[in-house]
């Protein structure tokens, strides 16, 4: 059995945490069973400093599945997604 495809993440890999301009060097996958189907993986952006943080945050609610380097998660091909709004950010990081 394989294991689920995280979504496909975009050219700009910054980190998820709110406030952080750093490069990413995680994909942080996670899946909320309310929303999400059983295979589905989410994917937060994590740098260095803020990995330890995403998955403690995703842990304590159960979302968290893995921790991937991000050079190991699939591309967007341009065109695939229409655009969205900048994200806000992630709760209680700062």
């Amino acid at each position: 059995m394989t294991a689920p495809a995280p979504d496909p993440v975009g050219d700009e890999l910054g980190c998820s945490a709110r406030g952080c301009r750093a490069e990413a060097s995680w994909g942080v996958l996670w899946n909320n069973p309310r929303l999400h189907t059983p295979e589905r993986r989410k994917v937060w952006l994590a740098c260095d400093e803020h990995r330890a943080h995403l998955e403690e945050y995703l842990g304590v609610r159960a979302f968290w599945k893995q921790t991937v380097p991000v050079d190991e998660l699939p591309r967007l091909e341009l065109g695939s997604r229409p655009g969205l709004p900048g994200s806000p950010g992630l709760p209680g990081l700062r």
